[in-house]
């Protein structure tokens, strides 16, 4: 969400950060609305002033005996009575309008992001570890398939495609990467780990940005509804029984309609950033660090054709996640040194990788700034996005209505978001079992994994 005092002031500063975004020019339209909503402000301020000023003349008429007068103002209050809920309904409709068109739009790109379409024109800015080259390298797909621990066809036939099964040594890798992960995060950088919700209501998508613009990529789910809120039907051989079945009924049908779902995470990000939704921090005790290991659930939409084989983007997979709330000023520092901590896991596991700052075309919705991290698949002979580290500033704060106040003053300001992947757990799976393969198919485990694996150091097929 944007302050509606900046896009007052620099409406042409405005309009040129969405045409970074390859957005066409809004500020006008948003500050025509924004006038007529000012105005109608000034009507409902000199309607309550006028109406405090007759009730009061009321008094005087009635203690001097002027009955004529006393109806008049009677019936002068009455009157703007009812004109308030015209003029405050008129202004509600300009600011829902408004409301809809800045929930619509993405956060303004920082000025050292270089402009782009697409991931083009993203701009690499450090590289580390040679990338592996190995001989007749295969993907994770078959790596996993022929060691007999990564099943997609029964997956699909509970669930559909883009699910997998994982088993045996390869389930327990998994779960050895994810805990390695939060005891890195926790022990070295200082984040607070956290097992939050799966499930959340609209207002937290809303806050961090997936919603309204992104249903699509949702999973919803049906809110249960309450037997308790509906009276019981009446004997059916009584008369007016029948009148009863369809009264319960309408309720029924309405309840459906109306009741709001509950939401499957995309990412933690969701969760942990609402951690502080609609509440006023104290700035001494900023930033502050969280991060969990969660399942994440996205539809994929848009998505198809692509990476439909392996594990790269499925509508299930894991992901530790790392979230700092900090004040205004420190955002940009601690933009960095969360991507060094994501960048930290895969030194420690000795995978190759490459940072990038994406473009303004490449940017997600709730950025202001955003560097991929992306790590080396020799599978594939290329490198793949891992992780994602943004710098989200005061759009997040602002929708979620979060701020900080510094101590001894009276002044809040809205804080700044960041949220990263540290890292991907499914995809670091497949990127151990790509950079870790030996030519006999068995697959070796990286040595800061082997004191999660119960003394296993090599992978081979299932037995």
């Amino acid at each position: 969400m944007f302050d509606m005092k900046f896009i007052r002031e620099n409406p042409d500063a405005f309009d040129a950060g969405l045409a970074r975004r390859g957005l066409k020019p809004r500020a006008g339209e948003i500050l025509a609305l924004d006038k007529e909503a000012r105005k109608f402000t000034e009507v409902l301020n000199d309607l309550q002033a006028r109406r405090n000023a007759a009730s009061k003349e009321i008094g005087a008429a009635k203690g001097r005996g002027d009955e004529a007068e006393f109806n008049r103002l009677r019936e002068e209050v009455e009157t703007i009575k009812n004109q308030m809920p015209v003029a405050e309904e008129q202004q509600k409709q300009k600011l829902d309008a408004i409301r809809d068109i800045l929930s619509g739009l993405p956060n303004l790109p920082a000025s050292d992001v270089p402009d782009g379409e697409d991931e083009a024109a993203n701009v690499e800015i450090r590289k580390w570890a040679e990338p592996k080259k190995l001989n007749s390298a295969k993907e994770h797909f078959d790596i996993g398939e022929a060691l007999g621990q990564m099943d997609f066809e029964t997956a699909a036939n509970m669930s559909g495609s883009r699910f997998v099964l994982l088993k045996g040594s390869l389930a327990r890798l998994e779960r050895a990467i994810a805990s390695f992960m939060l005891d890195l995060h926790t022990g070295e950088f200082g984040y607070t780990e956290c097992q939050p919700p799966l499930l959340v209501k609209r207002d937290a998508l809303y806050g961090t940005g997936q919603l309204p613009k992104f249903t699509a990529d949702l999973f919803a789910t049906s809110k249960v509804i309450d037997p308790e809120k509906f009276q019981p039907i009446s004997d059916p051989d009584e008369n007016g029984g029948v009148q009863e079945i369809k009264r319960v009924l309408s309720e029924f049908t309405e309840a459906l309609e109306n009741r709001d779902p509950y939401w499957l995470i995309p990412t933690a990000e969701v969760s942990l950033t609402n951690i502080v939704r609609e509440q006023i921090l104290d700035e001494e005790e900023l930033p502050l660090r969280f991060t969990a290991w969660t399942p994440c659930f996205r539809s994929e939409a848009g998505a198809a054709g692509r990476d439909t084989r392996g594990m790269i983007r499925l509508h299930q997979f894991s992901k530790v996640e790392l979230v700092s709330i900090t004040g205004p000023e420190q955002s940009d520092a601690e933009h960095e040194r969360m991507t060094e901590c994501a960048e930290a896991v895969l030194q420690k596991l000795d995978l190759p990788y490459r940072t990038m700052v994406l473009s303004t075309g490449d940017m997600g919705f709730s950025a202001r700034k955003t560097y991929d991290i992306e790590v080396w698949l020799p599978g594939q002979n290329q490198y793949r996005e891992i992780s994602s580290c943004s710098n989200c500033g005061d759009f997040q704060a602002r929708r979620m209505n979060t701020r900080c106040r510094a101590q001894g003053e009276k002044q809040t300001k809205f804080v700044h978001t960041l949220n990263g992947s540290g890292l991907a757990v499914g995809r670091t799976l497949v990127a151990v079992l790509e950079n870790y393969q030996q030519p006999d198919g068995s697959v070796a485990v990286p040595d800061v994994l082997k004191p999660y694996m119960g003394g296993v150091e090599k992978i081979e097929a299932a037995k």
